[in-house]
């Protein structure tokens, strides 16, 4: 019997597939199997899984292949499967898969062989934690865990876009630490730091959850609010920096370093470009930098 696979994909796929006919003779193992197994083609086509070669096991260490083998269920009532089960790699460890077994009909639609295609669960677990950390990468800020300026600047055309779309407002807060140079000259960068990671803390735990806090640069901080008026702005920046002026870092048992932030704001409309609104915003900031530190500068 000669049973017709796709050549141009099967073999190369990276989960492991293997088909055995009605005695239960492997007939086809790809590079996916050879892989996860670290058995090759030769040593495996035309032997039998019902000799036991990768001693499959569920979690109560009960040998599937001698009784229980969801594969060999399959060739019987043509069922598909999905299973759990624990295989036994070439070099003696055993490895956590998840299979799934899927009857081959002839064209009388008698079963006359059967698909297992297996998944290394390591795998699926790493490449997780991989996506996880590489997203987190590309918008986290590692030092003070805000979003940084890359996905700042991706948010911030998002929602330009849908300004223009729906013709909302929305306003964009820039943060800059007083005297922060003195903080770093006096208590060193490590302290300095501390003070980054407070006042992101602070700025990020005291807004809503569809505003964005990121990281601008150095010292400096920049927020999207969602506002429809420049007194809700100025309520918002004036909360953030009375916040922050009443944090700070315990030094030591005496000495707690405080410091507070100026902050430049406006509202950003459908006729705004990033650059239009964020000048207004810095120009703001600029103001209040100007005329005392530790207070709000906001306009359209």
């Amino acid at each position: 019997m000669d049973i017709k696979y796709d050549d141009n994909i099967i073999p190369y796929l990276y989960e492991g597939v293997y088909v055995v006919d009605q005695k239960r003779k492997i007939i086809f193992w790809n590079e996916g199997s050879e892989r996860i197994t670290g058995y090759s083609q030769a040593e495996i086509t035309n032997s039998f899984c019902h000799n036991n070669i990768f001693q499959h096991v569920d979690d109560s260490g009960k040998q599937l292949c001698l009784d229980g083998c969801p594969l060999h269920k399959t060739l019987q009532d043509g069922l598909i499967r999905e299973a759990r089960v624990f295989l036994k790699h070439k070099d003696g460890y055993r490895i956590p898969v998840m299979v799934k077994t899927i009857p081959i009909y002839d064209s009388e639609q008698k079963i006359v062989a059967a698909i297992e295609v297996f998944t290394d669960e390591r795998f699926q677990k790493q490449i997780y934690h991989e996506n996880i950390e590489l997203k987190d990468k590309l918008r986290i800020d590692p030092l003070t865990q805000v979003a940084n300026r890359h996905f700042f600047d991706f948010q911030i055309t998002k929602r330009l876009e849908e300004a223009k779309l729906f013709s909302n407002t929305f306003g964009i807060l820039m943060m800059d630490i007083d005297h922060f140079k003195n903080v770093n000259d006096t208590y060193g960068h490590l302290v300095g730091d501390e003070i980054l990671k407070i006042v992101a803390y602070t700025l990020s735990s005291n807004v809503a959850k569809t505003d964005l806090v990121s990281r601008w640069g150095g010292e400096e901080f920049i927020a999207i609010v969602d506002v429809l008026n420049n007194d809700d702005l100025m309520k918002i920046a004036e909360r953030l920096r009375l916040l922050v002026a009443a944090s700070g870092y315990q030094f030591d048992e005496e000495k707690t370093i405080q410091v507070t932030i100026s902050i430049g704001g406006t509202l950003v409309t459908k006729t705004d470009t990033i650059k239009t609104a964020i000048a207004r915003a810095d120009k703001n900031l600029y103001y209040a930098k100007q005329n005392g530190r530790n207070q709000s500068k906001i306009c359209d």
